[in-house]
């Protein structure tokens, strides 16, 4: 997934709603953004796409950040001081962070990152959602059993694969459904699954220690706003491990190192896929 053009179109979404409510009556509008991360990327960043649409953080626009640090218990606090703030919109970027739709039925919220909203129960559904709450949604059944098959394709003589997973990061069951198609697929692959937490990106280093020791074949990397946010570390430690992995994103390719994806994102150059023997 193409970020940069992603951010640029949730820019169109709320600039159309900007539009209506605040040029009209020549305020400068307010936007509200919370995040579980612990502060801004370049791929999480509003300002750029808002900018080739004519709104100027500091101008025409205010956009008020508001980063829990990976603490998932501050969120309601700082929806509610958002709300308290009078913003005219609030983007949020994870599951988690969407939950602000709690703190409001009036104030418009976007959400980006989901990878469920209708299971996570933020909206009705993705036809009609109802409620407050707009945005997108990140996942895409079926991926997973495509994942699987290109690493067996890769690594013909795999047998075990680990799977990293950020626990929290999407409703119950989003998870267990995301694990369920994993496992079947798994089965009819003639795979072994070996399931590995990362709650943070602290976790990552024992996760990938781990997985060495237990003799993993390959990854597949479960899609979270986190593991996204760490993508260059997540790269480096597969690499340091020598792990081929399967990611959902197309800036872990970018990130080089052991990298696999599918051709809807993007995929690693044959010099790039696998250039590690384990020893």
């Amino acid at each position: 997934m193409n970020r940069r053009a992603f951010i640029t179109g949730l820019g169109a979404v709320l600039a159309a709603r900007l539009s209506a409510e605040a040029q009209q009556v020549g305020k400068v509008a307010r936007i509200g953004f919370l995040s579980l991360s612990s502060g801004p990327t370049p791929s999480m960043e509003l300002a750029p796409g808002l900018r080739e649409l004519g709104w100027v953080d500091g101008q025409n626009i205010a956009i008020e950040y508001r980063w829990a640090a990976d603490r998932e218990e501050q969120l309601p606090a700082l929806a509610a001081e958002l709300v308290q703030l009078k913003v005219d919109i609030i983007v949020t970027s994870s599951t988690p962070a969407a939950r602000a739709e709690q703190a409001t039925t009036t104030v418009p919220i976007v959400i980006t990152f989901v990878a469920d909203p209708v299971g996570s129960g933020l909206v009705a559904s993705l036809a009609r959602p109802g409620g407050n709450i707009t945005g997108v949604s990140t996942l895409a059944r079926g991926l997973v059993t495509k994942r699987l098959e290109l690493l067996r394709a890769v690594v013909p003589k795999s047998q075990r694969i680990g799977v990293l997973w950020q626990p929290g990061a999407h409703g119950e069951r989003t998870i267990r459904e995301l694990m369920e198609e994993t496992k079947a697929a798994s089965g009819a692959l003639g795979l072994q699954l070996e399931f590995v937490e990362a709650r943070r990106a602290d976790d990552l280093e024992l996760a990938f220690s781990r997985m060495s020791n237990a003799h993993i074949d390959g990854v597949l990397v479960f899609p979270s706003p986190m593991l996204f946010d760490v993508r260059e570390s997540l790269v480096a430690h597969a690499a340091k491990v020598r792990l081929p992995a399967v990611y959902s994103w197309r800036e872990a390719v970018d990130a080089e190192g052991s990298c696999l994806t599918l051709r809807t994102f993007q995929t690693c150059t044959a010099a790039q896929q696998f250039t590690w023997t384990r020893s």
